[in-house]
């Protein structure tokens, strides 16, 4: 099993425990354009709580998906938050940015 595969078999737990529909090709472009972070143990987890990290998911959507940053956006990460699970501290960040990309109706970008 390659390292990619290893990180989408626990995204994929993640999204079943918390119900969420898999397309498993979108997953995998979002998590194949993360690059080699995904890798590591420390960026592979979006830390909600920490302004300076949900900047780097407000550059990645602007960039991504083409969104400006402003109140839908603000909005859109609390719901995605939400759906994760606030309390949840293992928030993996292609299960966060596939929730997002869900949300904004982006899908098309990895397609």
């Amino acid at each position: 099993m390659s390292k990619l595969d290893d990180v989408l078999t626990k995204c994929k737990d993640q999204m079943t425990k918390q119900g969420i529909e898999i397309d498993e090709t979108l997953l995998t472009n979002i998590a194949k354009a993360l690059g080699p972070s995904i890798y590591n143990a420390d960026s592979l987890v979006v830390a909600t709580g920490d302004e300076g990290e949900m900047q780097t998911v407000k550059n990645w959507i602007t960039k991504k998906l083409g969104v400006e940053a402003g109140a839908d956006m603000d909005a859109c990460l609390e719901r995605c938050t939400e759906k994760i699970g606030k309390s949840n501290t293992q928030k993996l960040r292609p299960v966060f940015y596939y929730i997002v990309t869900k949300d904004l109706g982006k899908e098309s970008v990895f397609a």
